[in-house]
């Protein structure tokens, strides 16, 4: 891929990362929190003020899901706009870790992939006034609903989603914030090989790794779980912004995902990760809404104790 000079000399600039790089003088606790959308979608203050009465300090944000009455569009987001939602949630002491913009980079069609590249641009655009630097999105599926094809995994989508992806890298770098990219075994970056080919082939520090271990795991490899999730973290650690916490069940010949410590994943390697590597990164619950986040966020407790002992 051809890339500008500017943009090679940005991608030797490291952007600081919500938290992610920190570590703490004092002993080691869990950066913990949710995606706010699984507390239900409510008005913004409504919602920070959930959200923090639930003992969390930590969202991922996506506009559309999460904040009742809005249906953005590109060219919809203003600075203005951005800084408003950003202090409703500083005053409750909640920090944005993520946007998220989970786009479909390979939707089939051009026109369409053309306007949500663009509503991704927006959200970079104003990150910054968001009090954000991570903007993250999945890689794609060749079907426009995002759902499974075998042609994700073929060299020409993963080619599209390079083409996809630099753009975006690129004006990260220009505004100093992250693109954050996902793995899911189902989209075009479906394993730790994968996404550090993406890594490796755009070569920017502006490009970050938003890692969730049941996300790397399916029927067939499920077996292996502890020693995909340490591929992951030897392979991909210095890249990673954010972790995503959730559980996984076997179910009718399936992974049903359900809320971290309700299922069958060894959280016992990520959490010793956590300790010995990477105090402080922000980790974000999924699947537990405002009844089951905080019996999620006691058990990573107790067992991020246990790696202690």
């Amino acid at each position: 891929m051809n890339l500008s000079t500017s943009s090679q000399v940005d991608r030797q600039r490291s952007p600081q990362i919500a938290m992610a790089n920190v570590r703490p003088t004092c002993a080691p606790r869990l950066n913990l929190g949710v995606r706010a959308h699984d507390f239900g979608r409510q008005p913004v203050q409504t919602l920070a003020t959930s959200i923090a009465a639930a003992g969390f300090g930590g969202v991922q944000l996506a506009l559309n899901k999460a904040i009742a009455g809005l249906n953005l569009a590109p060219g919809d987001l203003t600075s203005e706009f951005a800084r408003d939602i950003g202090q409703a949630f500083r005053w409750q002491g909640v920090e944005i870790a993520v946007l998220g913009c989970y786009i479909n980079p390979l939707h089939p069609d051009l026109r369409t992939r053309s306007g949500l590249l663009q509503f991704f641009c927006d959200h970079l655009r104003v990150a910054r006034d968001f009090g954000c630097r991570l903007v993250a999105l999945e890689s794609g599926s060749v079907n426009p609903d995002y759902s499974p094809h075998p042609a994700n995994h073929d060299e020409s989508a993963f080619q599209t989603l390079l083409t996809s992806l630099e753009p975006l890298v690129a004006l990260a770098e220009e505004l100093d914030v992250c693109v954050g990219l996902e793995a899911v075994t189902s989209h075009t970056v479906s394993s730790t090989a994968k996404m550090r080919r993406v890594l490796d082939t755009l070569r920017s520090r502006h490009l970050k790794v938003v890692l969730d271990p049941v996300n790397l795991l399916d029927t067939g490899n499920v077996s292996h779980q502890r020693r995909l999730v340490a591929e992951a973290f030897d392979q991909l650690g210095p890249e990673v912004a954010v972790l995503h916490a959730k559980d996984f069940i076997q179910e009718r010949g399936g992974l049903k995902t359900v809320p971290a410590g309700s299922g069958q994943l060894s959280y016992a390697p990520v959490l010793q990760w956590i300790r010995s590597v990477r105090p402080g990164i922000p980790i974000l619950l999924e699947e537990a809404d405002a009844f089951a986040a905080p019996a999620s966020a006691r058990y990573l407790k107790l067992k991020f104790e246990e790696t202690n002992l």
